[in-house]
This record gives structure tokens, sequence and C-alpha cells, in this order.
């Protein structure tokens, strides 16, 4: 029995398939391209080739695109990323009392305490230090995503850089390189400008505690990492599957949701092979307004979601027969 977890965030699109035990079996890292459904069905196709429907016996979204992604596979759970980072950390480790976690548009903060979460906050307007924002520095840097931390990993004299948002770190990078300072000690600069942007926005006015995790793609900048517990003052960890948490954490929550229904709702990997389309529409039912989208699966609707009072989003789904139960 597998228990699978997708977390479809704007950049990418993660899946995971744990065993009984809660261990990660398969892992898949895909570019989500401004095309969900895609990106979902791409990452299925490829999870077909090894595994059966059968095996599945539970599934669970997570991430910005949860909604539109458990219409597709019929998941068991949907949570938000909170909940599904959270819950992932904690199966790891109970002693976790704070998640920094910075994916490629967002980052948010977790405060944990008994083992719940008790206070939580995310980024609004500035995307200083989010994977999307570090991948723009190295490309014009001309330096390897991959290799960005290494880089810093070399300064001697980091420079201070301006880290108010991206816009003023970008523009003080280049003021720094055309004054001739070496490139480690910019980037370190950089990394170090980001925790403090973090630190005073996402994390302003929290009770920063070990033990911390530290998750999300950024997570795998050792700089970053390093930056983070000189700010601090403490270690901080960086779990091995780190891009996943999200995805682990949907795993998980699906398992628990199963053991209370008795069966699954995931709707097999012959979903890949079908063809999607999301439309959206004005429910004019009330002075809301909400803006709905309807999935349709080969001209059928399968599923809508985007309004707040059940209208649309509790109607009867259309769907295929279970693929499997416990």
């Amino acid at each position: 029995m597998l228990y699978l977890g997708v977390d479809v965030g704007s950049v990418s699109t993660d899946l995971v398939l744990l065993d009984h035990g809660l261990q990660v079996v398969e892992k898949l890292y895909l570019r989500t391209r401004g095309n969900p459904i895609r990106a979902v069905q791409e990452g299925l196709r490829l999870l077909a080739d090894r595994y059966g429907d059968q095996e599945i016996a539970a599934c669970g979204t997570t991430g910005s695109g949860r909604q539109v992604a458990s219409v597709l596979v019929g998941a068991d759970a949907v949570k938000n990323e909170i909940t599904a980072h959270a819950t992932a950390a904690l199966e790891m480790d109970r002693d976790v009392k704070t998640i920094i976690e910075i994916g490629g548009q967002d980052s948010k903060i977790i405060l944990l305490r008994n083992g719940v979460v008790s206070d939580f906050a995310m980024n609004t307007v500035c995307a200083a230090g989010t994977g999307s924002f570090l991948d723009r520095q190295a490309e014009r840097l001309g330096i390897p995503i991959e290799e960005f931390g290494d880089y810093a990993l070399r300064a001697e004299a980091p420079v201070r850089i301006a880290g108010r948002c991206a816009v003023f770190a970008e523009s003080d990078m280049i003021h720094k390189q055309q004054m001739g300072y070496n490139q480690s000690d910019i980037i370190m600069g950089l990394c170090e400008a980001l925790v403090r942007n973090y630190l005073n926005n996402v994390g302003k006015g929290k009770d920063i505690r070990p033990k911390v995790f530290f998750q999300g793609g950024v997570a795998a900048n050792r700089s970053m990492k390093i930056a983070f517990e000189k700010a601090l003052g403490f270690e901080v960890t960086v779990p091995e599957h780190h891009k996943m948490m999200g995805a682990i954490g949907a795993a998980i929550l699906a398992r628990d949701a199963v053991g209370k229904s008795g069966s699954t709702r995931f709707r097999g990997f012959s979903i890949a092979e079908k063809h999607y389309e999301s439309r959206g529409f004005e429910c004019e039912g009330c002075a809301n307004r909400c803006e709905v989208a309807r999935i349709c699966e080969n001209g059928i609707e399968i599923g809508c979601f985007g309004d707040r009072c059940g209208r649309w989003s509790g109607r009867i789904q259309v769907r295929q027969p279970m693929a499997g139960s416990l």
C-alpha cells in the first residue's frame, strides 16, 4: 500500500509516494510552467510506468493548485500548505518548534507548540529571498543555481546588501559589482540580506525557537542555511526531503483520512491520458459574485471550486469507480 502526495505550486509540482512506514519510495519534482493540470498529468504518467492503481491506498493534495489537483486525482485530503508542512515536519521530529519554508514564489513561517500549529505568517508583497528571485540573480551572474550557495561559502568578507525588497537588493548588488567587490562576498552578502528581509517581514514579532526546520527549495542553498544560523544564533536543520515536505504532509493527511473513511477516492493513473479543460465564470447567485472554476474531463464536468457558499463545489461530481481501498 502506497500513499500519494501532490503539492502543486506556482513554480514546481511535487509528487511523492510513501510506503506503509511513511518512508519516501518515490519523488518527482516537475516545473508547473503555468499549467498545473498538465504538470499533474505528467507526474502521474511517470508513476504509471512503475505502479498500478490498486497500490495507491490514499491520495492528498496541497499547494496553491491543490483544488484543481484534487478534482483531477480524486483526493482524499485537500489541505493548505501550512497544515501539510507542519504534518510532515512533526512526523519526522516531534521536537520541531519552528518551520522556515521558502519556495519558488512565497515564504512562510510556522510556529509549533506541543505538536500543533500555534501561529504562522506568509510573505505578502515582497519576493526577495524566494526561489525565483535567487534563480534570476544566479542567471544574471552567469552561475548555475545549483552552485550559487557554494560560491557564497567562499566569501571572506561579505558585503552588506540592501535587502528591503527584491528591487533594492538587485540594484545594490549591481552597484557593489561596479565597485569591484569580490563575487563570492556579494553573493554571501545577498544571502544575509535575504535572511534579514525574511526575519523582519515574515518572522516579525514571532517567537522563533529551536528546533528549527528549514524547508522548501531554497533550503538546498547551504549559504542561506548558514546565514539563518548566524542571524538566529542556533542550529537550523534541513530535512533530507526538504523540497518535498508539502507533498509528504499531503500524503500523510490522506492516509489519516482514508483510515476514517475506509476507502480511497483516487481515480487512477489513467487520468494522465485524458483531456481536461478549466473554465471560469462569475457566479451571480449573491453579492459575493465568486469567481468559480469548472473542470471538465473529455467535455464532462467533474468538479468546481472557488465559491464561498458551496453552491457549485458541493454539486455531485462525476467520478470513476474507486481505484483501491484499505
